[in-house]
């Protein structure tokens, strides 16, 4: 049987990319510093942090406490280390590693230096790495571990990805690469400022195998009402098929950067061992959905994470993170 682990479940290490002067950070490098250095010492207290860094050296003396962290040094094009990082799947009760075809959600930015960095880091990993010809971004799928993995059809069917492969051939490449009994696509999912072409983890996760979370937009007025209401209405379409249940996430109030509204989500929260991460944005709504988490996950520890910054560059906490499943070995 195979299947691709989900996120709640026992993790190994998370793994990072470090911010650095030749990424779209330069204009708030040091803002960009300090919440990685949040979010990895965050990371920390639950479990291992893998941290890919152009600079060692620098980066290291950037915490007093090493426990807990691994260092490697790769100079990155960015840091949306979800997208381009391998995934963890399960075959026969062996854990292997997937490396897709990073192209950067369409070639909309360089990526040939991201692409080629789980190549780079496989004498690292104790685990098969296999490289496939296939574009596909760890946002983009979201696996209950059980037989369900959840996508988008403006993502994953974007002629921008993998446009030699119709609908059908594609929905059969995921079945063979993760194995569940069921590939859905939402066809109605949108987030004002998001460069994914509507990444799933931006909008609908799952928070165990029978439960989906997801972004609920209640002002009518809103521009992510209309689509926002039909995903939904998909999404209950679904629980109701397969006996999931859904708890609602509220949508933030609209930030703007440069006259741009800014992609926060609530979604785009981070499942490490006995914790969630949950990014914040310094609005209103931080406050009832921090109480939803606490919640949803009474046996795990909440941990806001403010992500003010990392919107700026139209991704938020879990696109800046991979989480490797339990067994899987870093060899330094």
């Amino acid at each position: 049987m195979k299947r691709l682990i989900a996120e709640f479940e026992k993790q190994s290490f998370t793994q990072i990319i470090f911010p650095h002067k030749k990424t779209d950070w330069l204009e708030y490098l040091s803002d960009a510093e300090e919440t990685f250095i949040n979010i990895i010492q965050a990371i920390q207290k639950h479990q291992k942090c893998f941290i890919i860094c152009s600079d060692i050296t620098y980066v290291k003396s950037k915490f007093l406490d090493h426990h807990n962290l691994y260092f490697v040094e790769y100079e990155t094009n960015d840091t949306w280390a979800r997208d381009c990082s391998a995934l963890c799947v399960e075959d026969n009760k062996e854990i292997k590693l997937l490396d897709f075809t990073f192209n950067a959600w369409g070639n909309k930015f360089a990526s040939k230096k991201d692409d080629a960095m789980s190549q780079e880091m496989k004498n690292i990993y104790l685990q098969d790495l296999e490289k496939l010809d296939f574009v596909l971004e760890g946002g983009a799928v979201e696996s209950n571990g059980d037989g369900i993995i959840l996508t988008t059809s403006i993502c994953m069917l974007n002629q921008n990805r993998n446009p030699h492969l119709d609908p059908i051939e594609i929905t059969q490449a995921l079945h063979s690469f993760f194995g569940g009994d069921k590939i859905l696509y939402l066809e109605h999912a949108y987030l004002s400022g998001d460069d994914t072409d509507s990444h799933i983890d931006t909008l609908v996760r799952f928070v165990d195998k029978q439960t989906i979370m997801y972004v609920q937009c209640e002002d009518t007025k809103d521009e992510h009402y209309k689509e926002l209401y039909l995903m939904q209405k998909e999404l209950m379409q679904i629980a109701h098929e397969y006996q999931l249940s859904l708890i609602a996430l509220p949508m933030p109030e609209a930030i703007y950067f440069k006259e741009e509204r800014l992609p926060a989500t609530y979604a785009n929260f981070l499942f490490v061992n006995d914790a969630v991460l949950v990014p914040i944005y310094g609005v209103k709504e931080d406050t009832k959905a921090l109480s939803i988490f606490k919640k949803t996950f009474t046996q795990r520890e909440i941990t806001p994470i403010d992500c003010s910054t990392l919107i700026k560059q139209h991704g938020s906490l879990h696109c800046v993170s991979m989480n490797f499943a339990s067994g899987v070995t870093l060899l330094i």
